[in-house]
């Protein structure tokens, strides 16, 4: 197998899910055969934004001939990752280089989990949420917007409210009674808004 491992391992982080790593090739007599390739093996250590440790799952990535980087991509925003690389022979693999940690940036978040209404009066509606399974950053908001709906079916004026990341209900109030609206909800990163989830509920007609 090689004698020994790739040096001056560097990553640069693209994006949120992408990295590019760059290594120096190994003096072709310590190959001892034919080289193949470069393998990279990283691996999650860590969410940012959740301080769980879980099951650390190493991905494997080849990179054939006699390369000096590679992409690595589909990572997770928001995260802790180390990785190494080994240089390849017909015989097996070579030594792993140090391990190098780096950090991928934030991304936006995924939807919130649910969006419950509840406790229809004749002019209020109470809106209860799930935070994002998947936060990728800090949660900096989030925006609810809300419509009513007529008996045809159109869409009344658009109203936004900007809702502080640590609630998780708000009771709307001042809506008309025996009314249909649409609710989109979302919540937001400093990068940006993630996917929305919509939903409809009706005031009642009288008491």
């Amino acid at each position: 197998v090689p004698m020994v491992a790739p040096g001056n391992v560097q990553v640069h982080v693209i994006n949120s899910t992408l990295a590019k790593v760059h290594w120096d090739t190994v003096p072709l007599k310590t190959v001892r055969g034919h080289l193949q390739g470069y393998k990279v093996y990283y691996w999650k250590v860590q969410s940012l934004s959740r301080r769980s440790r879980r099951h650390i799952e190493k991905k494997i990535l080849t990179f054939r001939g006699n390369k000096t980087f590679g992409m690595l991509p589909g990572l997770e925003p928001y995260s802790s990752y180390k990785l190494n690389v080994r240089v390849v022979n017909g015989k097996g693999e070579g030594p792993a280089s140090p391990d190098k940690v780096f950090k991928t940036p934030e991304g936006v978040p995924s939807s919130p989990s649910f969006l419950r209404i509840t406790n229809p009066t004749l002019d209020s509606l109470t809106l209860e949420w799930g935070s994002p399974a998947h936060p990728n950053g800090v949660l900096t908001s989030y925006i609810l917007k809300f419509q009513p709906i007529n008996n045809t079916h159109e869409l009344g004026p658009l109203v936004e409210i900007r809702i502080p990341a640590n609630e998780s209900s708000l009771i709307l109030k001042n809506l008309n009674y025996s009314t249909r609206y649409k609710f989109y909800f979302n919540a937001q990163t400093s990068v940006g808004s993630g996917s929305q989830i919509t939903e409809e509920a009706i005031t009642i007609m009288d008491e």
